[in-house]
């Protein structure tokens, strides 16, 4: 066997690369057995410095995210705006966790820009010992695993109003490294996630970059403007009722929840009784649009997805969603796609809508709408430069995903010493 394996994190930067060291033939069983479970009681200690609400007095509000993702800023606040005759102060490198909700994993370490944030009482503060290294901490408060000892620990007798107590926290067991090898575990984990946000910005860089593009797309001067029915088949899906609940036609159709900005969730697909003219009249196609058609959510109105036959005809749609279908010869699906997409991310589906608490579209609102519409041949060349930009966006986006799946594994490892990082060199 090598003396080296190479661990590929994606198809980006450099690999993290590690020579295997093979253990003395009597030391395998302990490394095997992972390191040393500890209570975290033996390690941090319950800490927690209270200042009182005075008025007129400013103070910096933080939160608490969950899954370990960290501290938020929640904005300055008037001491005297308060209900709170006292509030936590939070100091770098202090675990914080917030009591309610504990089975959301609520718990990170203090960053050093955080520090004389206040929080309330629900947010117990804890100093660690020296035997625990707060950048090592921070990684753990990122494992399912101690989200799920949180979870087994909650008490009360209503879910969202269950509690962990800070005694609770403290009773909890985790394998703890030697300092030196928990200080290695971090210097890896935080080089995986400075690629995974570097990912990520480059995805969000990329779809700016896309959506200027489609903007400037779908508003060029030079093509003619026309009516949105002239362009494209607009149809509102058939109405839900008692009466279709059974029936001898029972059919799979979407709804809004099943529709998101560039995406279908097909978690959930209802079905009801559609007579075969109603299945002419309402099924899909690939290639159709589906548009939510209004929403309480003024970001929800108008969100587009195309449909590519992902689950068996025939399927059909409700009258929460409207229907864009390309026009033989006028319009082709990539195009109607993409000016949807458009619609959505200028406002102009929300523009359109009317109704108080609850923005629908409608109908007769989305036919009137005007688009720039450019000949057929201009239309499929518009839509591949579109295409492949959306490519690249989506890759991107799945890469980071990929990449952060790869942490999850590579922390679950490392606190279980699957990945001996003892007995490794390593190289990221």
């Amino acid at each position: 066997m090598s003396d080296w394996q190479q661990i590929t994190l994606g198809d980006l930067g450099e690999p993290v690369r590690r020579k295997v060291v093979a253990p003395p033939e009597e030391s395998r069983d302990s490394i095997s057995d992972g390191y040393p479970l500890r209570p975290l009681g033996e390690l941090m200690h319950l800490d927690i410095q209270r200042t009182p609400m005075k008025s007129a007095t400013k103070y910096r509000l933080a939160g608490v995210l969950n899954a370990g993702k960290g501290v938020v800023d929640k904005g300055e606040i008037d001491g005297g705006d308060t209900e709170y005759a006292a509030m936590n102060v939070l100091h770098a490198d202090q675990v914080v966790m917030r009591k309610l909700t504990a089975w959301e994993g609520p718990i990170t370490v203090v960053p050093a820009e955080f520090d004389g944030f206040v929080v309330s009482n629900e947010f117990p503060t804890f100093t660690l010992r020296p035997e625990l290294l707060p950048a090592w901490m921070r990684h753990v408060c990122r494992s399912p695993r101690l989200w799920a000892e949180m979870k087994n620990r909650v008490s009360g007798t209503v879910q969202r109003r269950k509690r962990l107590n800070p005694e609770q926290l403290l009773q909890i067991q985790l394998p703890i490294p030697p300092s030196q090898v928990q200080a290695r575990i971090a210097d890896v984990l935080d080089a995986v996630d400075d690629q995974v946000t570097a990912l990520d910005r480059e995805a969000d860089a990329l779809r700016d970059v896309l959506r200027r593009l489609r903007a400037d797309s779908m508003t060029d001067g030079s093509t003619d403007t026309v009516r949105a029915d002239e362009a494209f088949s607009i149809t509102m899906g058939r109405q839900r009722s008692p009466q279709r609940a059974t029936g001898p036609h029972m059919t799979s159709y979407l709804r809004s929840a099943n529709v998101g900005y560039g995406t279908l969730n097909l978690s959930d697909v209802l079905e009801m009784d559609f007579n075969p003219s109603e299945r002419e009249t309402f099924a899909l196609r690939y290639g159709d649009v589906l548009v939510s058609e209004g929403s309480a959510s003024a970001t929800a109105v108008g969100m587009p997805a195309m449909w590519r036959d992902e689950i068996p005809a025939p399927v059909c749609f409700q009258n929460t969603l409207l229907r864009y279908r390309a026009i033989q010869g006028v319009s082709i699906p990539a195009f109607v796609k993409h000016w949807c997409l458009w619609a959505y991310e200028s406002g102009q589906f929300r523009d359109v809508a009317g109704g108080t608490n609850i923005k629908h579209i409608g109908s007769k609102r989305a036919v009137q709408m005007l688009v720039r519409l450019p000949n057929v041949a201009d239309q499929e060349r518009i839509t591949t430069e579109l295409d492949s930009m959306s490519e690249v966006v989506t890759a991107t986006h799945a890469e980071a995903a990929r990449l952060r799946e790869v942490r999850a594994g590579l922390l679950a490892g490392l606190l279980d010493r699957a990945i001996d990082i003892k007995c490794a060199e390593l190289e990221v």
